[in-house]
């Protein structure tokens, strides 16, 4: 699911819920908050905000939607690759200290 098809996907599953529920693109702008534009957009897939996602998801008391989504695990950690990195830099930046010692009182 990416891209455009993802949209899509994801507008016409928003409408099913929305007929599921006995809605129609009006009352579901009217409860949701949001104009009839911003259901046409989400429902077609042409761009609608996550706001009005999760407002339109709100109103047709789906919540729980989401959370079916399927997320896979994360490969890469941009933050620890970045927490690498620093500390890389910092140890190649390192100058060892050089410790002078102090001779004394100097004998007569």
């Amino acid at each position: 699911m990416a891209g455009e098809s993802g949209e899509r996907m994801l507008g016409e599953r928003m409408r099913a819920l929305r007929i599921d529920r006995g809605l129609s693109q009006r009352e579901l702008a009217r409860v949701a908050n949001v104009s009839v534009g911003a259901v046409q957009h989400l429902e077609s897939g042409a761009g609608a905000t996550v706001r009005t996602l999760m407002r339109a998801l709100d109103a047709l008391e789906a919540e729980g939607w989401l959370a079916s989504l399927e997320v896979p695990a994360a490969a890469f950690s941009p933050l620890a690759a970045a927490r690498e990195e620093r500390a890389s830099r910092r140890a190649a930046t390192r100058v060892p200290r050089v410790r002078r010692g102090h001779a004394g009182p100097v004998a007569p």
